[in-house]
């Protein structure tokens, strides 16, 4: 499975590739921070993010693309540019035919480091150590990207079985319901 993680921004945008072979193991493929200046309009901001986005859709052509789930911070306007950036990152991956996975920073932490409240420094360390890299991936904003799509490799088939038994359960209770129907009808005169 191919994962584009996206810790989603206005001024730095992480775009991290990792392949995931099954189990835990995970390869890299690309890394990339897109930068947007702060004074430019919001919509040539958005339009910078969502052109390099689209072009690594096209060029890596991923499985699913995980995004960092927007959480409330103190700074509404970085809330605001955030959710903007995300909004705009699942709208291309829809539009390319790419399923979307959100996934919060806890998860995404707990996942790379086994510690939902994990530092900076602690995921950058874990994400440069599981994919081998030679050095670590700089801004954050790099290491938090591929530390979503390895969260993403290893989540992904759990919640797939979890979906999977819901909805056994759900026509299992559908079938009792009726058979509970039929009976019914079978005493009533």
């Amino acid at each position: 499975m191919r994962v584009l993680g996206v810790d989603p921004g206005l001024t730095r945008c992480g775009l991290g590739v990792v392949d995931g072979a099954g189990g835990r193991a995970v390869r890299f493929v690309a890394v990339e921070v897109v930068r947007t200046p702060p004074d430019a309009p919001l919509a040539e901001r958005l339009r910078g993010v969502g052109d390099t986005v689209e072009g690594w859709i096209a060029r890596h052509r991923p499985d699913v693309v995980a995004i960092e789930r927007v959480f409330s911070q103190h700074n509404v306007r970085t809330v605001m540019g955030t959710a903007q950036a995300s909004g705009v990152v699942a709208l291309l991956a829809a539009r390319a035919g790419v399923p979307v996975a959100f996934h919060t920073p806890s998860e995404v932490k707990a996942a790379v480091t086994g510690a939902g409240r994990a530092g900076k420094e602690q995921v950058t360390a874990m994400v440069t150590r599981l994919l081998g890299l030679a050095e670590a991936p700089r801004p954050a904003d790099a290491a938090d990207a591929l530390a979503l799509a390895i969260c993403h490799c290893w989540r992904a088939p759990m919640l797939d079985r979890m979906a999977q038994a819901q909805a056994r359960s759900a026509e299992l209770a559908r079938r009792h319901r009726a058979r509970l129907a039929a009976a019914a009808k079978e005493v009533s005169p």
